[in-house]
């Protein structure tokens, strides 16, 4: 069987963690920041884990990272 390829835009925007989870950057902090109020922008710097839901597709994109 030959080796699975890694999909590389799906390994730069997740990380991978422990007890098979991965994290990513949440949406929404790139432009118009100054509509947004300051708690807003700072709970947008912290990382979001991967839903249940979409754990499927990337188990198929990052075949040797789980």
């Amino acid at each position: 069987m030959p080796k699975l390829k890694t999909k590389k835009a799906v390994a730069k925007r997740v990380k991978v963690i422990k007890k098979n989870k991965a994290l990513r950057n949440k949406a929404g902090r790139r432009h118009l920041l100054s509509g947004k109020i300051r708690k807003r922008k700072r709970n947008l710097k912290r990382k979001a884990l991967v839903s249940h839901a979409e754990m499927k597709f990337l188990k198929r994109a990052l075949p040797y990272s789980f």
